[in-house]
């Protein structure tokens, strides 16, 4: 607003002049308050779509997302930690470094992932992201696989057959990891530990860890994984200098989050809720993607209830990895 000397100018709509005394009646100094309603901006379901990754995506997963990389993720699982889950969009208001405009953009990355202009969409093919390459016809002929992920504390498998049938489904927890040096003792030991308990099968198939090595501040954690992964292999696919077939595969961690529609950006979210439906899904369907034997289904429930400590990540995405494996397998020509 600009004062002359017996008028003022308008300088948002410059449409006249205004005595002082009429400054009441200029609507363009009013707040537009719709315009802050973030929530009305998007449908129940995209809401919910956007507080799931925003309450379930690691800082590491959220920096994959467009806007967020750096401090923002850092700052919404500090506001995460401090205050409980977002129930709304309009709280992100409250997170530092986010505004209105930049909300809007972030929910539209996550409901959006985008593409590059001028690209045709490729059909997935889940199989070529399977190493080394084996023959087609001897993973025709699988009766059962155990699928293996493993993280800073545990190693996790599920043991399914070509029906996906959950036969087994556990994990090994050890606290000896990564303190003070990397001694070789303590992880033969601890994964020779699991490595007993996991059960016999045709094929084990490992999560690639897909951490990157550009990264020098995950390096220790980057480490810890390639060792446990090298020593899984060793120990799984000990059989290779008798017949020299490999028994070991792995399997790129994001090829399962695409499958799963996981992924958001680069990274890959949660896949708890859908482990949790699949379990459902086993009792309410009569052909349910997934079968788990009813002695066993309580059990594994109980593991994902709400306030366990345990959220048995590494469980969930060794049992999605395992489904992932059948259904590249089977569901590709």
């Amino acid at each position: 607003m600009v004062q002359h000397q017996s008028f003022l100018l308008c300088t948002c709509c410059k449409e006249g002049h205004y005595a002082p005394a009429d400054l009441h009646e200029l609507d363009c100094l009013q707040p537009d308050t719709a315009a802050d309603d973030i929530d009305g901006c998007y449908t129940a379901q995209q809401r919910a779509a956007v507080l799931r990754v925003l309450n379930t995506a690691s800082r590491e997963e959220l920096a994959g997302i467009k806007l967020l990389r750096g401090r923002k993720s850092a700052n919404i699982v500090e506001y995460r930690a401090g205050r409980g889950p977002f129930t709304n969009l309009q709280s992100l208001l409250e997170v530092p470094l986010f505004k209105h405009k930049t909300i809007m953009k972030v929910c539209q990355s996550i409901l959006n992932p985008c593409q590059e202009p001028g690209k045709k969409e490729k059909k997935f093919q889940g199989l070529k992201f399977i190493k080394p390459d084996v023959e087609r016809k001897r993973l025709l002929a699988v009766n059962s696989i155990v699928s293996v992920v493993f993280g800073i504390r545990k190693i996790a498998w599920a043991h399914v057959d070509r029906n996906l049938t959950v036969l087994d489904w556990n994990q090994e927890t050890s606290h000896r990891y990564m303190k003070g040096p990397y001694l070789p003792s303590i992880y033969l030991e601890e994964i020779s530990s699991a490595v007993s308990k996991i059960p016999k099968a045709d094929f084990f198939i490992l999560e690639k860890p897909s951490i990157s090595v550009q990264n020098t501040n995950l390096f220790p954690v980057t480490l810890h994984l390639r060792t446990i992964e090298a020593m899984l292999h060793g120990l799984l696919g000990a059989s290779f200098l008798e017949d020299g077939q490999h028994k070991v595969l792995s399997v790129v961690r994001t090829a399962v989050g695409k499958h799963f529609e996981l992924m958001v950006g680069e990274s890959r979210t949660s896949g708890r809720e859908l482990v949790q439906q699949f379990m459902i899904d086993s009792v309410t369907q009569e052909h349910p993607r997934v079968l788990f034997p009813r002695d066993t289904l309580a059990r594994y429930r109980r593991l994902f209830q709400k306030g366990n400590a345990d959220r048995g990540e590494e469980m969930c995405d060794a049992l999605l990895q395992a489904i992932a494996f059948y259904e590249f397998l089977f569901n590709n020509p």
